[in-house]
């Protein structure tokens, strides 16, 4: 929803959340609009020749200060400012207040501690200003020595402070534009009809063995669960049982938003001999019942190790479960709804 008044500060704080966000544009300054989010937060955007501009929450900026900046970028003069800020007070305050109220938990972790690990103690200490494009070429091949796929979330992040950077006219250019990332091989693996017995065989051998191990019982009902839902790992490890249906889950914060996911009638056993007991959650910390399952699932390395399938990732399970919907597909084995052998590696 998008509509238009004369913004005022009182306007502002009247403005109700809705279920999707919407912008209200300021008839005073046609290109100047504040975004409301569901979770209740606004903040200032402006808009120019199809791209949007983050100008800083309204927590922080009176409309008079946003109208300012705004036909600043409009006339390309930069606001009056003091001097270049340092990188880390830069994105602890302005950059940090741009994107900070329509983030997840999840995301806000990812990007402190990328913050943390390679980008402060690279550039911290530096002027916006003084840093290169030398510099972050020799920060990005030391860190894709190590690490080639962090190398690129960080060298993302790096662009994204920049070019707010710019936007704000701290600097002229962003210097991390030209920097290309590592070439990741896009991974994408389906389980072949006897990859998929070996694995069911072995997950059995393990599930006797389960009685004595309650942790190992967890694990093999949250493997499971993501063959026969779709779901990703931590949409099933932190599933919380007031999310659960008769016959489907309402997943309340996805990595894609609200969403629901179908039962059938394995999985529904499975969550069955869950429900019960005193935690939140369905698969709940043995240490910590009041929190989730926390780590790394590591009976998944045993199993896919003796099931001769160590090629095969947790995320690539969730794929099972969108074949067996749809068995008249070519290359599709009707009885198990999964690739024939020939397509296993398509």
């Amino acid at each position: 929803m998008n509509r238009r008044a004369r913004l005022t500060n009182s306007l502002i704080k009247s403005l109700n959340p809705g279920e999707r966000e919407y912008t209200v544009r300021d008839t005073l300054v046609p290109v100047l609009g504040v975004r409301v989010h569901p979770s209740g937060a606004g903040s200032y955007v402006h808009f120019s020749n199809g791209t949007k501009v983050s100008l800083g929450s309204t927590m922080h900026l009176t409309v008079q200060e946003a109208r300012v900046r705004c036909l600043a970028l409009l006339t390309e003069a930069p606001p009056r400012k003091g001097p270049v800020p340092l990188f880390r007070d830069f994105t602890e305050h302005e950059w940090r207040d741009s994107w900070i109220h329509r983030s997840k938990p999840a995301t806000i972790q990812w990007r402190e501690r990328c913050l943390k690990r390679q980008l402060l103690p690279a550039f911290g200490a530096l002027r916006l200003d003084r840093i290169t494009l030398a510099m972050v070429h020799r920060w990005f091949d030391n860190y894709s020595r190590t690490a080639p796929g962090g190398a690129n979330h960080c060298l993302k992040i790096l662009r994204q402070i920049l070019n707010h950077a710019v936007a704000c006219h701290h600097i002229g250019s962003n210097p991390a534009r030209n920097v290309r990332p590592n070439h990741r091989q896009k991974l994408m693996r389906f389980l072949s009809s006897e990859e998929l017995e070996r694995l069911h065989r072995t997950l059995d051998r393990h599930d006797r063995e389960a009685p004595r191990r309650p942790s190992q019982r967890q694990q093999i009902d949250i493997i499971r669960l993501l063959l026969l839902t779709g779901c990703r790992k931590n949409e099933i490890v932190r599933l919380r049982k007031q999310e659960v249906s008769s016959d489907h889950l309402h997943l309340a914060d996805s990595k894609t938003g609200p969403r629901t996911v179908f039962l059938n009638e394995e999985a529904r056993a499975i969550i069955d001999r869950r429900i019960s007991g005193n935690s939140d959650f369905l698969f709940p910390s043995p240490r910590n019942p009041g929190r989730p399952l926390h780590g790394e699932l590591a009976l998944w390395h045993a199993i896919r190790r003796e099931a001769g399938i160590e090629d095969v990732r947790l995320h690539d399970l969730r794929h099972y479960s969108r074949i067996r919907l749809i068995p008249d597909m070519p290359g599709v084995n009707p009885g198990t709804g999964v690739t024939s052998t020939c397509c296993a590696g398509s």
